[in-house]
This record gives C-alpha cells, sequence and structure tokens, in this order.
C-alpha cells in the first residue's frame, strides 16, 4: 500500500499528519516523498557510522519533513571533532525540537568527558529532557568543585551510580569527586564494586576500587578472574583479613556466586564469614537468598536469616526475600521486611498491596483491618495488577469507568498542529519507529516540565488512535491520571476477527487481545530482539510446529507477518498452552512468554495462590508479563461484556500437576 503524497514542508504542520498518513498505521513508507529515500539511507548510515556518506545526503534532506533527524544524524556522527559554532549553530536552527535537546544531551557528554567545565556549565541550564544519569552526575561534581554542593548531593549520586554499568565516565568522575569532599563513604564506593561485580560487569568494578583503593586494582583482578583461587591463597597467608582485604574478599565470594552458590555458602560458613566484617556476611548471606529464591529453592529464608539486619540490603535482595517469605507463607517476615525498605520503593503498589495482605494474615484484631483495609483503598483502581486485586479486597468488582469528556475541536487541532507528533508520526509511518516513538515520548513527556496536561494527552492519544499507531495511543494514554479513557487505553483492532478466531477455538477473546496489547501493542511488523514476530510475537520455530498441528500445510515463514495467519497461528498456540496447564491462564501466560519448560518447573512446589505464583516467577520480564496480560484481560472482558470483572477468579491458584492427569500436550514446544 502507498502513502499519500506528502508535504515537504512542517511549516504545514497542522496538515501534514492528515495529509501524509491517512493509511494504515503499520505499512513501510512508498517513497513518493523528495527526500524519504535519503533520509531512509541516512539512518542506515547513522547506524554504520559512515560519516562520509551522511555528508553526501544531507543536502537530499534539507526540505524534508524529518530533516531535522537528517542534520542530528550527520553531526551527531562526528560530535567528537565538531566545534562549539557547529553546535551553537545546529541548536540555534532547531530551537525547540526534540533533535535539539537530543543533541544537547550528546554534546554535554561530549564536554564532560572532555573536563570542558565551562562550556558544559553554559549548555546545561537549556538540556530539558534531564534524564541522562551521566549528565546530572557530572552536574554534581561540578557543584561540588565550586563548593556548590547540595546536602543530598551523595544520595543523588549513588542513586544514578549504582544503575549504571561498564561504559560510565560521568557518575565515576563524580565519585571520585564527592568521596574526596567526604560526601559518599568508603562503603558506598565498595558497594559499588560489589554491584558491579555480581552483575558482570568487571570494568565498572574496576572503575570503583580505583576510587577508594588504587593499589587493589591488581588484587582485584585476580579476585575477579579467579576467585576460589584468590581465597584460597588468602587463607594461606593466614593473616586476619582487614579494610580492602575483607572487601576484596567479598567481591570474590560475590563472584563465585554468580556460578556457584552451594561451595560460596560452604566457605562463607566454615571459613571466610569470621573473617569479614558483619555488614560483609550479610550481603553475602542475603545474596545466597536471593539466588535460592530466585531458583524457588526452600534454602532461600535459611540463608535470609543468616543476613542479618534487612535495612542493609540493596533493594533487589529485599524484595526476593519478601517474594521467598511469600512462597513460604511467612507473613510477619512479609511484613518485616517490607518495613525494612526504602521508603519510596514501599510506596509501590506491589509492595502496598502485600503489607496490606500481611495484616490480613493470622486472625487481625480491627486494628490491623483497618491499616489493610486503608492500604487496599489507596491503591484500588481499574487498571493494574495489584490494584484491581485491592479494589477486590474493598469489595469492588473492574468496569469500564465513563469515558472523559469528548475532546474539543480545538484539543484536536492542537494535537494535529504539534511539530514534534507530527515528525513522530512521519518517522514512524517512513519505517523509523526507533525515531517515531523517542520523539513522540518527548514531546507529550518531556518537552515542557511535566509534560502535557492530561487533555493535551488525551488530544495526542486521540491523534495516534486516528492513525492506527496503537503503541502510541495507548502508551500516551496510560500517562493519565484523573482521567481514562479505556477506548484509548485498550483499542480492539481486527474485533471481528479476533473475537470470531478465539470464540471458535474455545478461547475468551478478552484474553486473546490482553496478550496482543502485551505483546505487539498491535503492532503488525513488531519484531522482537529473538525473532518472535507479528501481532502475536511467534516464534518461527513455533510457528512452523502450530501450523503442522492445526492443519496448515501450506504455510510459509513470511506468512506470519500477515495478520489473519498470525492470529490463526498465535490463538492456537495459546488454546494449546492452556490445555497443557488445566486452563490456567497465568501458566498459559508464561509458557507463551517463557516457553512452556520453565511454568513446568515453576509450578512444582506448594500449591500457591496465583497472585504470590505470578511474584515469585523468577524472570523479570515473564512476571511483568503474568502480571499485564491477566489485568489487560479482566479490562477487556469488561469492556466486551459490559459486566463487573473479577481478578481473583481468573488467577484461582497453580501448583504442581497431579500426578494422574494426562499431559495434554507434551511436545508443546
Amino acid at each position: 500500500m502507498q502513502f499519500k503524497k506528502i508535504l515537504t514542508s512542517l511549516a504545514a504542520a497542522a496538515v501534514l499528519a492528515a495529509t501524509a498518513l491517512g493509511v494504515h498505521a503499520q505499512t513501510q513508507a512508498g517513497q513518493d516523498a523528495p527526500g524519504d529515500a535519503a533520509v531512509l539511507e541516512m539512518q542506515q548510515a547513522f547506524r554504520k557510522g559512515d560519516r562520509a556518506r551522511l555528508s553526501a545526503l544531507l543536502p537530499q534532506a534539507q526540505n524534508h519533513p524529518l530533516a531535522a533527524w537528517a542534520a542530528y544524524w550527520e553531526l551527531r556522527a562526528r560530535l567528537d571533532d565538531a566545534s562549539s559554532d557547529e553546535v551553537q549553530a545546529f541548536l540555534q536552527r532547531w530551537a525547540g525540537t526534540y533533535q535539539e535537546d537530543r543533541l544537547r544531551n550528546d554534546w554535554l557528554r561530549v564536554l564532560g568527558k572532555q573536563r570542558d567545565w565551562d562550556q558544559f556549565s553554559a549548555a546545561l541550564p537549556g538540556f530539558r529532557m534531564r534524564d541522562d544519569r551521566e549528565v546530572r552526575c557530572y552536574a554534581l561534581a561540578i557543584d561540588e568543585e565550586h563548593g556548590q554542593g547540595a546536602p543530598d548531593a551523595g544520595a543523588r549520586l549513588l542513586a544514578d551510580w549504582y544503575a549504571l554499568g561498564n561504559g560510565d565516565d560521568g557518575c565515576t568522575y563524580a565519585a571520585g569527586a564527592l568521596y574526596s569532599a567526604g560526601r559518599i563513604s568508603a562503603q558506598d564506593v565498595w558497594r559499588k564494586a560489589r554491584l558491579a561485580a555480581q552483575a558482570g560487569q568487571l570494568t565498572a568494578a574496576g572503575n570503583a576500587v580505583r576510587i577508594v583503593s588504587p593499589q587493589s586494582s591488581a588484587a582485584l583482578r585476580q579476585a575477579l578472574a579467579g576467585p576460589l583461587k584468590y581465597l584460597a591463597a588468602g587463607l594461606k597467608q593466614g593473616k586476619q583479613a582487614a579494610g580492602a582485604s575483607q572487601e576484596l574478599a567479598t567481591i570474590a565470594l560475590v563472584r563465585m556466586a554468580r556460578s556457584d552458590s552451594e561451595q560460596t555458602a560452604r566457605l562463607l560458613q566454615q571459613t571466610w564469614g569470621a573473617r569479614l566484617t558483619a555488614e560483609q556476611r550479610g550481603w553475602l548471606w542475603a545474596l545466597l537468598g536471593q539466588r535460592a529464591a530466585m531458583s524457588l529453592s526452600d534454602d532461600a529464608l535459611t540463608y535470609y536469616e543468616r543476613a542479618g539486619k534487612a535495612a542493609d540490603l540493596p533493594e533487589d535482595m529485599l524484595t526476593w526475600k519478601v517474594r521467598a517469605a511469600l512462597r513460604a507463607g511467612r507473613w510477619s517476615l512479609v511484613a518485616s521486611t517490607i518495613d525494612a525498605m526504602p521508603e519510596a520503593l514501599q510506596q509501590d503498589s506491589t509492595w502496598q498491596y502485600w503489607r496490606a495482605r500481611a495484616y490480613l494474615a493470622d486472625h487481625p484484631d480491627a486494628i490491623k483491618r483497618e491499616r489493610a483495609h486503608q492500604l487496599f483503598k489507596r491503591i484500588a483502581a481499574t487498571t493494574g495488577f495489584y490494584e484491581q486485586l485491592a479494589l477486590e479486597e474493598i469489595g469492588g468488582q473492574v468496569t469500564a469507568p465513563p469515558p472523559p469528556p469528548p475532546l474539543t475541536e480545538a484539543e484536536k487541532a492542537a494535537a494535529r498542529a504539534n511539530p514534534g507528533l507530527n515528525r513522530a508520526l512521519y518517522a514512524i509511518h517512513l519505517g523509523l519507529r526507533s525515531e517515531g516513538v523517542r520523539e513522540w515520548h518527548y514531546t507529550v513527556k518531556l518537552h515542557d516540565n511535566g509534560g502535557m496536561d492530561e487533555r493535551s494527552l488525551l488530544a495526542a492519544a486521540d491523534l495516534a488512535c486516528h492513525y492506527e499507531v496503537w503503541d502510541r495511543c495507548i502508551n500516551t494514554s496510560e500517562h493519565t491520571r484523573g482521567a481514562i479513557d479505556m477506548a484509548q487505553r485498550f483499542p480492539m483492532p481486527h474485533h471481528d476477527l479476533v473475537v470470531e478466531r478465539a470464540r471458535s477455538i474455545g478461547l475468551d477473546p478478552a484474553y486473546v487481545y490482553g496478550l496482543i496489547r502485551q505483546e505487539s501493542r498491535f503492532i503488525l511488523a513488531a519484531r522482537s530482539g529473538v525473532g518472535a514476530s507479528g501481532l502475536m510475537q511467534v516464534m518461527p520455530a513455533t510457528a512452523r510446529w502450530t501450523a503442522r498441528k492445526i492443519g496448515l500445510t501450506d504455510f510459509q515463514p513470511d506468512q506470519i507477518y500477515e495478520r489473519d495467519t498470525n492470529i490463526t497461528i498465535g490463538t492456537a498456540y495459546l488454546k494449546l498452552a492452556l490445555d497443557d496447564f488445566g486452563d490456567s491462564l497465568p501458566l498459559a501466560a508464561a509458557a507463551y512468554n517463557a516457553g512452556p519448560g520453565r511454568p513446568r518447573n515453576w509450578r512444582n512446589g506448594p500449591v500457591l495462590d496465583a497472585a504470590i505464583w505470578a511474584e515469585n516467577v523468577p524472570f523479570t520480564e515473564t512476571r511483568n508479563y503474568v502480571k499485564n496480560v491477566l489485568a489487560n484481560t479482566v479490562n477487556y472482558a469488561a469492556l466486551l461484556t459490559g459486566r463487573p470483572q473479577s481478578l481473583k477468579q481468573r488467577l484461582g491458584t497453580v501448583g504442581p500437576r497431579i500426578a494422574d492427569t494426562p499431559d495434554p500436550s507434551a511436545e508443546l514446544p
């Protein structure tokens, strides 16, 4: 399908979308507009780092609707060598655009690495996004060196530094400055080294150790390369470990725990525990507890109990301690661990829900029941997994809320006239989805301080819905809080096909829609990093197997991108997974995302409330996927039926397959 003739000037932004984009949102552009081919080639040249080709193509894109992208790619590719005058000329030419702010961000990083603090300080106030951790860290370092560091500078630095991995210059530089100024402690820096070693980020670990103990760099390399050998050598020396040597031993044990938890536990219990501080021992036992919890092992809480003070532990160790306690039915431990979390983490709806459930365990008195009720009431809502469960706990069920007042023509016109939204739509339709998505997000959330107001968000979502760019429609509408437009948040493209196909094979259409929304956001040409394709994100091997299973003898791999074929194969596989797992919606969703073999193992153990089971899924992606698919399903069911819906009824319990129950599809891939 070809696009209509596309306008070549963003001066006509108010009508660009209506003129250029009146075709199906998922189609590739048809090279009608002058410069389209050059822009597409420039994107490829940018990805390859071909500076000469970018410079040669730039004149062909100067009058194109995406000229800002073309200019950005050309200058960004040579930014390390560009002059300040060239950068300033770009920033002035494209003032107010995403590309201006993105290049300013890139320029600030270049200036930071060059330690050009005068130019950095001059450029920083114009940076609107403020979403780059390295840039924030450079700014903290400059403030500290000028004697203007804020009281919370150390905490802000650690929050960004701990979140970054290898290749970080800004936060490493700032950490050195703030450590020298006494704003962060030696233990703070060693914690970064431990976290990096735990994540396999060896360069980051080395950078941290050079700040606090540069003379230990060679020993660190030995501890990371051969931890068991390093620890054995330390024992042979016969001296009591202290200071840096204790920390290096801790890092060696952290490194060992990645591959051999049992041996790490033996070393810690038999020899090294007595040679480390209580804080170091606690970290290591909690790390072993986390790894055991992620393996759904009964040893998890035994390890955690040896860890000591929960408040000293990183957030991921605390969250896995709660999950292990939920799995074991240890409600008092659930409560005390959540209470030990940082305040910001406690406010997450996940932990508020489970804190409330802990209040209700073990014959609660009136005070605990009221505290639970208040927590449930605080998070109860119609969208979101724990929000829906909380709503049911206070006696409600999920219903579709009334739509907000209709958008006015003026509100719609303002969205149609927005240059950033138009550039984003144009880029998406041309096939530059990554660029379009980034510009769209910037326009709705970052261009103005605090992002668009709710009515503007609804209007932007409406624009995306109109052109069937469903992912932008959904994501933009999700940013509203007071006004919820369910038609935007839970659209139903291909309604007749999905509903008829689902019902014909015994699937709930709401479950199918809930899964598609999570898998692809209704992008027909979606393709994941591992090769899953189309609306229902079917893997090639799975598609071939399922096609044979349902008798599609003439199936060809490219057909997976065809809407009808993708839905036919995806729903067939989902139905087979549902049959395989005894009609358990959570287990079938997990199988669809992670393959059936893993949830077959994850279901072993005690029979659990399915919400507890879902929270204990070891893979973050699959854990969130299961919860989102089920929450989506409830909302789609409310829309499709017009009746109140229950998430609890769809969850049920999860436990091992009953021994004499036949396995209907043991070969399910």
